[in-house]
């Protein structure tokens, strides 16, 4: 009698194990932020609350909103992603629109008001739809890129919306950092952007005039270049980083009574978190700091070159690089090598928004690590050789 194996004639689905070193570099930048936010907030959190641990509640509660995004990202099929980027991407264009009337903080219209949720903050919405949006629109039109160099337009239009909204809420740096990011995703999908050499001098004059334009814009680029005249102004918050840094030495001050001083610096539940850090850890601290974000930056973008899904390269590659960058950007505020411009520090900072779509990317991410492509999938199933097999009502026979 002969040997018989049943299968299904179409493939249920694959399975490839997921990058568990990468996962642990999110759990652990995740885990220092929670501590940072413990030894460093709660006389802040006593003084404006009357609740030393807020912040740290409040960090915990927007992470179990965000995992449960990071579960979604990391499991949820791509194809099914892809279906539900368009209405994603609109969704966070419009969130952006209505922050422009919405509430108003430190003269800045960021935030729109939801029931439940309290506040939130549209641009870092707008930061992973645009990551998963323009990757769509990479793979699904590489062809018409190569061959009508017109088509390249849409997306160009599409990443200059996103721009301009987030500037006409008065958010300059965020929209700058999304336009850097929407360019790397551009050169990492090979699309040619020999436009952006003639037309970079143009870009410059229009990015120095949207400073020019407002006064504490200007003052804080005046604060950066010269900041001893400005020290007790527009200067203050870096002078305050300043002080606190430079008394943490190699070891820092661990935790309790000692870092008291860190309350003197303004936002340091924020955009200043890495001052409290520094001063917790010390220069060891801030070593360690910089190599787990390395691995984390480096086990992603080898998932990105390793993943066969190209929507899935381009859209993990453009997660990484934002959250990397995004931490460079606000450890170089906080040690005055850029002027001071409120971007928050991924999984350190108190804002929930950000913690939240930090998450929903690393989630994605996790995805691209053991997610494979269609024709990947396709040609694996057809492997098998068609002789001696028979298809009987969706059901294949094998037989010797």
């Amino acid at each position: 009698m002969g040997n018989y194996v049943f299968r299904p004639e179409h493939q249920v689905g694959s399975y490839r194990k997921s990058d568990s070193f990468y996962l642990v570099s999110v759990l652990l930048l995740w885990g220092l932020g929670v501590y940072t936010l413990f030894v460093c907030t709660p006389i802040i959190g006593e003084r404006y609350f009357h609740q030393r641990s807020y912040f740290v509640v409040r960090h915990l509660t927007n992470s179990i909103i965000g995992a449960s995004g990071f579960l979604f990202f990391s499991v949820c099929p791509m194809k099914l992603i892809r279906k539900i980027i368009v209405p994603m991407t609109a969704a966070a264009l419009l969130l952006s629109i209505a922050a422009i009337f919405g509430d108003e903080k430190n003269g800045a219209s960021r935030w729109v008001s939801i029931p439940f949720i309290s506040s939130f903050q549209p641009s870092e919405f707008a930061k992973f739809a645009i990551v998963l949006y323009l990757a769509h629109l990479f793979e699904s039109h590489s062809e018409e890129y190569e061959e009508n160099k017109n088509e390249v337009l849409f997306p160009i239009l599409a990443l200059s919306l996103f721009v301009l909204v987030i500037f006409a809420q008065k958010d300059y740096s965020t929209g700058v950092f999304i336009f850097i990011s929407g360019i790397v995703m551009f050169l990492i999908s090979g699309v040619r952007l020999r436009w952006l050499i003639y037309i970079s001098p143009l870009l410059f004059f229009l990015f120095a005039l949207m400073v020019l334009i407002e006064p504490y814009r200007l003052n804080r680029v005046l604060a950066f270049l010269n900041p001893d005249e400005y020290r007790h102004t527009f200067g203050f918050q870096y002078s305050a980083s300043e002080r606190i840094i430079n008394s943490a030495g190699i070891w820092g001050l661990g935790s309790g009574t000692k870092l008291e001083t860190v309350a003197s610096i303004p936002e340091v539940q924020t955009d200043y978190i890495f001052s409290g850090w520094t001063c917790s850890m010390g220069l060891l601290g801030v070593t360690l700091y910089f190599i787990l974000l390395v691995f984390f930056a480096y086990r992603g973008v080898r998932i990105a070159f390793n993943c066969s899904c190209k929507f899935a390269s381009f859209a993990s590659f453009g997660c990484i690089f934002s959250i990397f960058f995004q931490s460079l950007v606000n450890v170089a505020v906080v040690c005055g090598v850029l002027p001071s411009t409120g971007i928050p520090l991924p999984f350190f900072s108190s804002g929930g928004s950000s913690l939240i779509f930090t998450l929903c990317m690393c989630g994605f991410v996790i995805n691209a690590s053991h997610c494979i492509s269609d024709n990947e999938e396709e040609t694996k199933y057809s492997e098998k050789s068609e002789e001696n097999i028979e298809s009987f009502e969706g059901v294949i026979v094998e037989y010797e």
